[in-house]
Formats: C-alpha cells, structure tokens, sequence
C-alpha cells in the first residue's frame, strides 16, 4: 500500500467512523434508503443462491450481511470504519447471532490477506458507494479475481457518473454547482468534518479495471425514480408518491440510457474462467 492510499484509508475511516452512530438513523431505516435497498437485496438474491459463500466490502453496519445471512447465505463482512463494525457485531446481541456470519476490519485494498490465507468465494459484493471511495478500482478488482471463483457473481452498486434526479433537485433549489457536481468525475466530500476524496467513474471505466477478470453481464439504475436520501424530508410527507416512484423504477430500472442516470448504478459481473 503506497503513501497515498493509506493517507485515503484512514481517511475515509475516520470520517465513517464519525457517522457510525447515526447511519442506520439517516439512511438504513429512513423511507428512501429502505426503497433503495429492496432494489438491491432482489438482485443479490437472484446472483447468490442459498448455500453459497459471499464476500461482502465495504460492510457498514452490516444490514445487508444479516439479510443474507438470515436467507442461508454465509457472509464474511468487511469494512474500513472500526465503529462501523463494532455497530454490526452489536447487532448480535439485540437482533441475533447467525453462525453463518462473520465480520471483519478491513479495507478494500488489504482483501489479499484473504488470498494469502488460502480462502475462496462464490461471489462478492459493494452496496452504496463504497467504491466510490477507491481512487484506483484495478487492484481491488485484481483481488477479487483470486477470491471469487470462476463463474461466480459480482454486485457493485456505486453513485453514477450523472443522476438526473439530483440535477433536478439542485436546480430548482438554486444550487447550480452541486447539481453537476458529478459529470467531472471526481470531487471532495465532507463527511462529519473530514474531508474524503469521491469518484464517479463511468461504466465503461468500471468495465475495463475489472476486466479480462470480470465479464459484466447486466447493469440497472437504482434511485431513478426514488429521489436520493438528502429529499427524505421531503419524502416523509409524500409517501404516496415514493410509493408511485417505487413502481415506476421496478419497470424502468434497467431500460437503455434511463439505467444510467439513476443516484446509483448495479453493475452484475461474472468471474470469467481462467
């Protein structure tokens, strides 16, 4: 690990372990982040069957873990952020220890400790934008291809290079700047005080760190019609309408060109045989 990306690392992990406390607050259980995250729990259904050894990065406090693992899946959970973790493992002791779940401390860029120690995956996966905290998505994609066996499943779920709800939003709200804030694909986000770098690299970029390791197979927008978290506010006193806008994404969601303009985008991958 070079100078640089261990400055980013410890970073990032101070920055997540500053929100750690309020995260399920603000998003896990507010209406937004629950409309978003059905979206992706059906696709890691459909990639992971029941039986099967996942790898998950960037962990948080491990709802999407439990989920999983509460469906027989066996899920080792990582992330970054020590308080990130300690959250998720005292889940254990309000909601539930389940055998088949394991959490660990860990960036990204140290999933070789994996590798080293001779263990294997059926797949692996990002939920929310982890990855979008990676400066360089080639060496963690070179990782997961020692990790994740040949025709396994990868589900990575980042913010996108431009989404049109955002655009909306800060332009009606006179907010010019932060409505294109995307579109260069770079910029600094100030988490609780911290200031962390953020990338929004396109699909083709994505495609191409990931290959000749990774074929991807299917891509989806995830928050097209469901607004992003900051309109929660506003959405508590429309529920109807994110409800119309649920039903509207579940047909949309993966149309050309719509499913790149989403809050995020799930890109589907499968490890290629050697």
């Amino acid at each position: 690990m070079n100078g640089v990306n261990s400055v980013t690392i410890s970073a990032a992990a101070t920055a997540f372990d500053r929100i750690a406390s309020s995260y399920d607050d603000v998003f896990t259980r507010s209406l937004i982040g629950r409309a978003q995250r059905k979206q992706v729990w059906a696709k890691l259904l459909a990639a992971f069957p029941p039986g099967q050894r996942v790898l998950e990065l960037n962990c948080g406090t491990g709802e999407d873990a439990r989920f999983l693992a509460k469906r027989n899946r066996s899920v080792v959970a990582c992330d970054v952020s020590p308080s990130m973790i300690d959250i998720a493992r005292r889940r254990d002791l309000t909601e539930g220890r389940l055998a088949n779940l394991e959490y660990l401390q860990l960036a990204n860029e140290d999933l070789g400790l994996f590798f080293s120690r001779g263990h294997s995956f059926d797949g692996a996966f990002s939920n929310f934008s982890g990855l979008n905290c990676v400066a360089d998505l080639g060496p963690v994609a070179a990782i997961l291809a020692t990790l994740v066996r040949p025709g396994g499943r990868l589900v990575l779920c980042l913010w996108s290079r431009f989404c049109l709800a955002e655009l909306i939003w800060y332009v009606l709200h006179g907010q010019p700047r932060k409505a294109v804030r995307r579109i260069s694909g770079t910029a600094s986000a100030n988490v609780a005080g911290t200031t962390i770098p953020v990338s929004y690299p396109t699909v083709r970029a994505i495609r191409r760190a990931f290959s000749p390791w990774f074929r991807l197979e299917s891509r989806s927008a995830i928050g097209l019609f469901v607004p992003p978290s900051y309109v929660e506010q506003w959405i508590r006193k429309h529920k109807k309408f994110l409800a119309h806008m649920e039903s509207l994404e579940r047909v949309f969601a993966e149309w050309p060109v719509l499913r790149g303009i989403g809050d995020h985008i799930l890109l589907e991958f499968v490890r290629c045989k050697p």
